[in-house]
């Protein structure tokens, strides 16, 4: 993710695959810091950088410079190599590259009409997809090879996401999300979930990508608000919860595996039984969790969820409650972990465990505020 305003010290920010690492930018170079110590693992100071992603956490890195200096052209992809510190292989396009994917099979290079496709091991380019003008180099990735799918802005006009299967190298399906265009996307780690947020930013949609059916519709807020990241936690079903990011300052979370108890509960309401499920979803407060100004407003951030422990009762066997793990990085140049915790009774609550500053992380552990 991308700063498009250089008054914050960090330039773009990324978690690797599994959540485990995460890279972020400055001015003068990036850094490799690990996600659960926040010990530094690597450092280069040779200049700004606007794409820094990781293969999960291998030596490998996907790295495009800022263009502030001539070897440094945000037209060159350069694949890197941190334990010898030397470029493995160098690729230049027509125009400035947006954002950049990658497993362990697949190498995704976004540009602003064009997205190219490649081999991860050969690099040989695989196919090519004509797109509409996508002018932040909107995506999101699936990074697991049994459900490795692309998602796109279908739309300039509208909310509509593009759906590409990059392992079978085929169109999957188009999905009309959102009246409004698109302002973030994010699929799970398993492929099979999609979220989406338009540029009003006052509901999220997910859907089901094997049958491109809407499974859930959350209300974020009434006001509008630009949401900044989405984020599922890691799961080989339905994930657990889904968290957002918006220029409000705001971290929100949805709960998806308690929404669906919390469905069983509600048919049996007079409510329920003459709404549908789409609707009680956008109406219903219970599923949405808030941590009010968690960053100053307008100040871009990105957070994940690192991982999900659920406790079930001992008496029913029931899931009791659930305890999540974000980690959040805010622009200006600060790391945040929380633990949120929900129970059966859709009551939560928000801990900050750890807070730094990224700028100054130097070899060693990261220094706990």
């Amino acid at each position: 993710m991308a700063n498009q305003s250089s008054r914050y010290p960090i330039l773009c920010a990324s978690f690797n695959q599994d959540n485990s690492g995460f890279a972020i930018s400055t001015k003068d170079g990036f850094k490799i810091i690990d996600s659960n110590t926040g010990r530094l693992c690597y450092d280069r100071a040779v200049g700004a950088f606007i794409i820094v992603e990781m293969l999960y956490s291998s030596s490998l890195l996907a790295i495009v410079g800022a263009g502030e200096q001539p070897s440094l052209s945000p037209r060159r992809l350069c694949l890197f190599n941190t334990t010898t510190g030397a470029p493995l292989r160098e690729m230049t396009f027509l125009t400035s590259i947006l954002a950049v994917r990658l497993n362990r099979k697949r190498l995704v290079v976004v540009l602003q009409e064009k997205t190219y496709i490649y081999d991860s091991n050969s690099l040989s380019m695989l196919d090519t997809i004509d797109t509409v003008p996508n002018l932040k180099g909107l995506c999101a990735f699936s990074p697991s090879l049994e459900g490795c799918f692309l998602a796109l802005p279908a739309s300039t006009a509208k909310g509509a996401v593009l759906v590409y299967n990059v392992m079978e190298l085929q169109l999957h399906c188009e999905i009309d999300a959102h009246r409004s265009p698109l302002a973030a996307i994010a699929l799970s780690s398993n492929g099979k979930y999609i979220a989406t947020a338009s540029e009003q930013g006052t509901i999220i949609r997910v859907h089901l990508v094997s049958e491109a059916t809407k499974s859930y519709s959350f209300r974020r807020g009434t006001c509008p608000s630009t949401i900044f990241s989405l984020s599922f936690a890691p799961s080989l079903q339905l994930p657990d919860i889904l968290v957002a990011t918006s220029s409000s300052g705001s971290v929100h979370i949805f709960s998806l595996g308690f929404e669906t108890n919390q469905r069983t509960k509600m048919s049996g309401s007079f409510l329920g039984s003459i709404l549908p499920y789409s609707v009680n979803d956008a109406l219903d407060p219970a599923h949405h969790h808030v941590l009010h100004n968690a960053v100053s407003a307008g100040v871009r951030s990105y957070a994940v969820v690192r991982k999900v422990d659920k406790v079930a009762d001992s008496s029913s066997y029931e899931i009791a409650s659930c305890r999540a793990i974000i980690s959040l990085i805010a622009y200006n140049g600060y790391f945040q972990e929380y633990t949120f915790t929900l129970n059966s009774q859709n009551e939560s609550t928000w801990s900050l465990e750890r807070e730094f500053n990224l700028v100054a992380v130097i070899s060693g552990n990261a220094e706990t505020s």
